[in-house]
């Protein structure tokens, strides 16, 4: 009886994609610890660097989100956690929206939901960096 090894290779993510994936974290990451510093000073400008840290957190998740439905739809990546990822990606991209407008409002009228928000979406882009790194995503090729 010969035992067959199956050998199954995780294909990376192009490098645009990975680069631009591993940015949103940081930014939101920001856009959070700014929030909690409004939060604990009561300055204004902390608002606005959570703001403008949200808008470029934003421009980037909107290109990654652009990768991952591009992802979806590629040949042999039909696989589970594709759609996972791709539901990562917007969820952080939906509720960084919501944060956004949140954030566009009288910088007292934004707290706690900024900080919540800010927290959620941190949590989702780095959920949606490591599944996109861990190469789960793309699916097997044999």
């Amino acid at each position: 009886m010969v035992a067959t090894l199956e050998r199954t290779h995780l294909r990376a993510i192009h490098p645009l994609h990975a680069v631009l994936l591993a940015a949103t974290v940081p930014l939101f990451l920001g856009a959070l610890l700014t929030d909690l510093a409004y939060l604990s000073s009561h300055q204004i400008q902390w608002s606005n660097f959570a703001s403008w840290l949200i808008v470029g957190a934003m421009v980037l998740c909107g290109i990654v989100l652009v990768f991952a439905i591009a992802g979806l739809f590629s040949a042999g990546s039909r696989s589970r956690g594709g759609w996972l990822y791709f539901l990562l990606i917007l969820a952080a991209f939906v509720l960084g929206f919501i944060n956004a407008l949140v954030h566009g409002q009288d910088a007292w009228a934004i707290m706690p939901e900024a900080v919540v928000l800010s927290a959620i979406t941190t949590l989702l882009a780095c959920a949606a960096t490591w599944l996109g790194f861990s190469g789960h995503r793309v699916g097997a090729v044999p």
